[in-house]
Parts: C-alpha cells; sequence; structure tokens
C-alpha cells in the first residue's frame, strides 16, 4: 500500500501560506481526536492532513534554508553573514 498521498489530490494546498496550511492542519487534528467525523470522512481529511504536514514539513526547510547567522567584525559591526548548519544551528 502506498502511503504517500497524490498531491494532485490536495493541488490548493502548494499555494497555501505555512500559516494558513498549519490552521488547516490543527483543525483536522481537532475532528480526528474528537471523533467527530465518520470513518470516510475521517480517511479523507487524515489523508488531506498528510499532504498538509508535509507542505508546512517543505516551507519550514526552504525557511530554514535561508536564515543565515550575522557575523561581526573587530569593531562589532556587521562584516557578512555565515549560513546554519545542517542541524539549523549557526555556528558560533
Amino acid at each position: 500500500m502506498n502511503t504517500k498521498t497524490p498531491e494532485k489530490n490536495f493541488a490548493d494546498i502548494k499555494e497555501m501560506t505555512f500559516e494558513r496550511a498549519l490552521k488547516e492542519l490543527e483543525a483536522i487534528v481537532g475532528k480526528l481526536e474528537r471523533g467527530d467525523v465518520e470513518l470516510e470522512e475521517s480517511i479523507t481529511i487524515y489523508e488531506r492532513g498528510e499532504a498538509l504536514r508535509d507542505h508546512c514539513d517543505r516551507l519550514l526547510k526552504a525557511a530554514e534554508a535561508k536564515v543565515e547567522k550575522l557575523t561581526l567584525g573587530a569593531d562589532g559591526s556587521p562584516a557578512g553573514t555565515t549560513p546554519l548548519d545542517k542541524d539549523g544551528n549557526a555556528p558560533f
């Protein structure tokens, strides 16, 4: 059984901001935790939740790749930037 959700079923997710996707994902988790939905709908919203989680993960990784540590010169003024390491930590 393929555990990956086909993205074509959830094409609208690709255009979502991180905040919007996370909010919808939280709503889905709430519904599933409360058991407010029938089995078929649970499966459908669970699959959408997986797609939302994957989208949020991609957006976070892209943001982390853009984050850089400012480096300071001997006089304390900004001298440039250094990229974060692979674990997301600034090399100090």
